[in-house]
């Protein structure tokens, strides 16, 4: 028999049980409440026809997995417990499980995480097998959280990609690369999909285009990529300082370039012999794959959010290439360099145009960039000028 302070003991760890459950599912950043509405459910039919296929289904999909990344945080922060953990929902519902956190040694902050299908769970829905298009692995990456527990870390880094355009030097760089590698030598590279937001996006395309330098090909999504740099800004302004320095050198004259004028003729001749002996091997070397081609990145941006509205520049700004200059070298023979989709909206509020919750609302309106951005060439320069990539035989592990 149960005394009375005993039952009265269960009522109350209840009724705390149902208010925390309750304070759970009223959270603006529960599942129900700001993610996806309308969502299709992964059935037996995705067999025949994958949701996955759909480019707005992938889009807001991977979307949810970075929001459950940094839900995963928070529940940290304020010390939730499984039953009223907000993050879970925003991968469950995907036929997704979390295998791995990824942890910054500096805070002990949740800065990433992998996500891996669950088969069991699909079958239990009749998804028997993965739907095509669907990633056999996932890793997400989170952007800056303004809360005092890693905002300092997270700063840092931002301060570091200002600086310096590179992120290269961050422990949480070193943590991604690894951890991407590892799930790319175990899976195959054509199973593995990256993603990011804002710093998080900054991380996923260095970690990417780092593993392109070694052939190695992982379908990469960034949202809102900080396009901001103090290094950028001052390498465009030595570039243009340049290219008024040598038109104006043009303009003047030089008697030293008429008394050369003949010895130049025959050395150019000899040169000229020289180069077309080597312009089979450039050839060569353009057509063979630097990851030209291969790596694809899907960059989501808006022009309203100032972080990253320098992507959408187009390469071609009325100044004439003088031929010296291949800053904004980018793929060739018809070859795309990233995959570019800009937000048609009128002008938003930067909180808004820079938010992860647009990617997947219900009224997003999105169109694909038809010209060549100046920046993702730079980003990418180095891939069409590197080295040979590593042969890798693991692309098409299943």
């Amino acid at each position: 028999m149960q005394t009375t302070s005993e039952v009265i003991k269960e009522e109350e760890e209840g009724t705390r049980e149902l208010v925390v459950q309750e304070e759970a599912s009223s959270h603006p950043y529960a599942f129900h409440v700001s993610g996806p509405r309308n969502l299709t459910t992964l059935n037996w039919r995705d067999l025949i026809s994958s949701s996955w296929k759909d480019a707005n289904y992938k889009r807001t999909v991977i979307a949810c997995f970075i929001q459950a990344v940094y839900l995963l945080e928070l529940d940290r922060q304020e010390n939730r417990t499984q039953e009223n953990a907000l993050a879970p929902n925003w991968w469950i519902p995907f036929k997704y499980k979390l295998t791995q956190k990824l942890i910054d040694e500096r805070d002990g902050s949740i800065f990433g995480a992998i996500f891996e299908w669950d088969r069991s769970a699909a079958m239990s829905d009749l998804v028997l097998i993965r739907p095509s298009g669907a990633p056999r692995v996932v890793l997400a990456l989170r952007g800056t959280l303004l809360k005092s527990p890693t905002m300092r870390r997270d700063i840092e880094d931002d301060l570091r990609f200002l600086a310096w355009e590179s992120l290269k030097g961050s422990v949480r760089f070193k943590v991604a690369l690894e951890v991407l590698k590892s799930v790319s030598d175990t899976y195959g590279s054509s199973n593995v999909c990256i993603a990011g937001h804002s710093l998080g996006a900054g991380f996923a395309l260095q970690v990417g285009k780092a593993l392109a330098k070694e052939g190695i090909y992982v379908e990469t999504h960034l949202f809102n990529p900080p396009s901001v740099s103090l290094a950028m800004s001052l390498r465009n302004i030595g570039e243009k300082a340049e290219l008024v320095w040598k038109r104006f050198k043009s303009m003047l004259p030089s008697s030293s370039e008429e008394a050369q004028a003949s010895n130049d003729g025959d050395n150019n001749k000899a040169l000229g012999i020289g180069l077309k002996s080597w312009i089979p091997r450039l050839s060569s070397f353009k057509n063979a794959g630097f990851g030209v081609g291969k790596w694809v990145p899907h960059l989501y941006v808006n022009n309203s959010d100032y972080i990253c509205c320098s992507y959408t520049d187009p390469e071609s700004s009325g100044v004439k290439d003088d031929g010296e200059n291949k800053e904004n070298i980018g793929p060739t023979n018809g070859q795309v360099a990233a995959k570019l989709f800009v937000v048609t909206k009128e002008k938003q509020k930067f909180h808004e145009a820079h938010g992860l919750e647009q990617w997947w609302s219900n009224d997003a309106q999105l169109q694909q960039a038809i010209h060549n951005s100046k920046l993702i060439s730079r980003q990418l320069k180095s891939l069409y000028t590197g080295g040979t990539p590593s042969q890798t035989s693991n692309a098409g592990k299943t």
